[in-house]
């Protein structure tokens, strides 16, 4: 009998109030909801620890972007002895992690002195299995290569030819290996 009390209690107050009520309920309702799925699908501490590498990651970017457009356009060299622009040791190590272009001409230029890797660039139609440009801490050169492969052609074998990156391209938006020295 109290339950119908109350009932009739809450059927007597104000319409203006009932629907407050009823606001309250739905978002008592929507929170408790929200609450329940980031409990069993929420990624928590692991999500925001992947948002903020991600994060660091494009500060980075906009820091090297901003060294690269600081920097003269035509070619940047790590040696003594050219007329072109010398790179202090501190901005070669930027300009190296900064880089991920490898052109065709410092391809072929590293392709000479490999006569293999050659042999199979040209035998699979000029393909590049994969290309890199980093940073070696121990040796504090910048390392460049592709690989070369031609399983595509029916040759099994892989050939990674690499070396340092002696020179560099900018062109004012990016810079690209200009010349690889093979080891």
């Amino acid at each position: 009998m109290s339950n119908e009390n109350y009932l009739d209690k809450i059927k007597e107050l104000p319409e203006a109030i009932k629907q407050l009520l009823g606001l309250v309920a739905i978002m008592m309702i929507i929170f408790l909801s929200f609450f329940v799925l980031n409990n069993i699908f929420g990624e928590g501490d692991e999500l925001v620890a992947k948002m903020k590498i991600e994060e660091e990651r494009i500060a980075q970017e906009r820091k090297l972007n901003k060294l690269i457009s600081s920097l003269p356009s035509g070619i940047l060299v790590s040696f003594d002895g050219t007329d072109h622009f010398r790179l202090t040791d501190e901005v070669y190590e930027k300009v190296c992690n900064a880089t991920k272009l490898i052109p065709q001409r410092a391809i072929m230029g590293a392709n000479f002195l490999n006569y293999r890797a050659h042999e199979i660039y040209t035998m699979n139609g000029n393909k590049i299995s994969e290309t890199f440009v980093k940073w070696d801490e121990e040796k504090n050169k910048c390392l460049a290569g592709f690989v070369v492969s031609g399983k595509n052609v029916g040759v099994d074998e892989t050939i990674t030819v690499s070396g340092e990156a002696l020179s560099f391209l900018s062109t004012g938006i990016d810079t690209r290996v200009y010349f690889i020295k093979n080891f």
